[in-house]
């Protein structure tokens, strides 16, 4: 993607917004599309009218930006991912990340669905991921400076430590339980083998998935705070010799996305610009 393709997105969109600003955008994760129906005074932006957007193809990725209220501020929701495995390049991977930017946004939430390798994990759990490791051997930035980015951007701490201990206050306050760990990005679409699995939990990893460690990249470029939530809707392959499947992450993600609605509403309520 180059950077008039970016500006294109982000003028449209911002076209569609008039005078509304938001300070804070939300990726969802699979099962997570539930949550864009909390968004009050919604204005809803189906991908398939924004310049350069694709259409998503994952069950439980809806493919549409809505703009409103969310916890008392004004938030973009991005519902529904461009993945790696898609066949898309990792700049277009990241294109809503960058039209966030253009758009003046500061603060990036995520969340995803993903696989569970730290044993004490059950399914349902909530991950706040507190680093990550990026397996995919793919980078946003590889290529030419985009405008406004960082160079050689520090990633020595991807995910905010505020936006983290404000995180783990909320989920106190509202009996949600919350464990901190590392997320493992790889390129998908297949599951990992257990062989595999086995070799991110001798690297540090908690859970493993398909996606966000490279929008963090890309935001962090920006120099945009960062704060993600896996929810663990399996265990990864070989921890319980269970067969992996879609559809049981898409109704695990489902049945505990309440939760996770609460605390990130809790969060952007909390925050300090």
């Amino acid at each position: 993607m180059t950077a008039g393709q970016v500006a294109e997105a982000a003028d449209f969109v911002r076209g569609k917004l008039g005078k509304r600003r938001p300070e804070v955008a939300v990726v969802l994760g699979s099962g997570m599309a539930p949550l864009a129906g909390r968004v009050g005074e919604a204005v809803r932006i189906p991908y398939r009218e924004i310049p350069g957007f694709p259409s998503t193809t994952v069950v439980g990725h809806e493919g549409e930006l809505v703009v409103g209220t969310l916890g008392g501020r004004m938030v973009l929701v991005q519902s529904g991912r461009f993945h790696l495995y898609e066949g898309h390049p990792a700049s277009l991977a990241v294109l809503p990340v960058r039209v966030f930017g253009e758009l003046g946004i500061g603060t990036l939430i995520l969340t995803n669905a993903a696989g569970g390798i730290r044993r004490t994990f059950s399914r349902g759990a909530l991950m706040l991921i507190a680093d990550h490791i990026n397996l995919t051997f793919r980078n946003p930035l590889f290529g030419p400076v985009f405008p406004g980015d960082e160079r050689f951007p520090d990633m020595s701490e991807p995910y905010d430590r505020e936006l983290r201990a404000l995180a783990g206050e909320v989920a106190r306050e509202r009996r949600v339980h919350l464990e901190e760990g590392v997320y493992l990005q790889l390129l998908g679409p297949s599951y990992e083998t257990p062989a595999e699995v086995r070799m991110a939990e001798r690297l540090g990893a908690d859970a493993v998935g398909m996606s966000t460690a490279i929008e963090v990249i890309a935001a962090r470029a920006r120099g945009m705070r960062c704060l993600a939530f896996s929810t663990i809707t399996n265990p990864a392959a070989g921890i319980t010799g269970e067969r992996l499947n879609h559809a049981e992450v898409m109704e695990v993600a489902k049945r505990v996305a309440g939760d996770l609605e609460r605390v990130v509403e809790g969060v952007v309520t909390g925050l300090t610009m």
